[in-house]
């Protein structure tokens, strides 16, 4: 259970998809020092796309790795976010943890892509252990801005710490990848509505009669509503999303309420 110590350091675990040994995570974890006692707990490979998986036929190693932070540990995971956030949250000392910021994710994790997002992943499962978490994403496709992100991070966390922000809540953060002048505010938004036009690309192999698939992700279609992540981006503003993991639609539509008994007598004559 997340605990608010008031002014004493947060214990926080800095994690991702794209794995330990790419940058975004280490700016992330640098801009957190002044707020607690942070450790990284991340991936050893790129994890992209494996949403809020978790390791169930093999097992989930851990082991010490190299630090680039004077006096922040760090640990590499054989498995997936969400495991690393699992291990982090029952294993990795200093315990109990009272806050996790997944990123920073090199592209943007927007819309319905959440659902397969890696570093939303990673938050989602903070979110099972009741203990806040962020998702921090640059929204580009190259040549990554990382200082922008990294202090809408180091801002929300410290919101946490200060109890403005309180209770264990995931926040979604999409940052557009320019430089901090020209960001022009900040939106709290919902999720844009849109698609990947994912497509599949045949390879023949060697072997007689076999063949395998890539699966190649394309441009999103995305409607860009005002009160969108994606129309912050657009407009060179930082989005926040708050997110919930209750998926269920509304139970109280009234075509399923009407039909309800009928579907019951079908089932049950």
């Amino acid at each position: 259970m997340a605990r608010f110590p008031g002014d004493a350091r947060l214990n926080i675990i800095v994690t991702n998809d794209d794995g330990l040994h790419t940058p975004g995570i280490w700016h992330l974890a640098q801009a957190l020092t002044d707020l607690g006692n942070v450790t990284v707990v991340a991936p050893d490979r790129e994890q992209s796309g494996v949403g809020m998986g978790i390791t169930f036929h093999n097992p989930v190693r851990i082991s010490e790795a190299m630090s680039r932070i004077p006096g922040v540990k760090a640990y590499m995971v054989e498995g997936t976010p969400a495991d690393s956030v699992i291990l982090a949250v029952q294993a990795v000392p200093p315990l109990p943890v009272d806050l996790v910021v997944s990123g920073i994710n090199e592209g943007a994790n927007t819309g319905h892509n959440v659902l397969v997002s890696g570093t939303v992943g990673a938050a989602f499962q903070a979110h099972f252990w009741d203990i806040p978490s962020i998702a921090v994403s640059v929204a580009g496709i190259r040549d990554w801005r990382f200082d922008v992100a990294a202090k809408a991070a180091q801002t929300l966390a410290r919101m946490f710490k200060d109890k403005t922000l309180a209770g264990p809540m995931v926040l979604n953060v999409n940052v557009p990848n320019i430089p901090m002048g020209d960001i022009e505010g900040v939106s709290v938004t919902r999720l844009a509505k849109g698609r990947f036009t994912d497509t599949l690309q045949r390879v023949d192999s060697f072997k007689q009669d076999a063949f395998y698939f890539w699966l190649a992700r394309g441009k999103a279609e995305w409607t860009e509503e005002p009160d969108t992540d994606i129309w912050a981006i657009k407009n060179k503003r930082i989005s926040i999303s708050p997110l919930h993991i209750d998926l269920s639609a509304d139970v109280t539509s009234p075509l399923l309420a009407e039909f309800a008994p009928s579907i019951f007598r079908a089932i049950k004559p």
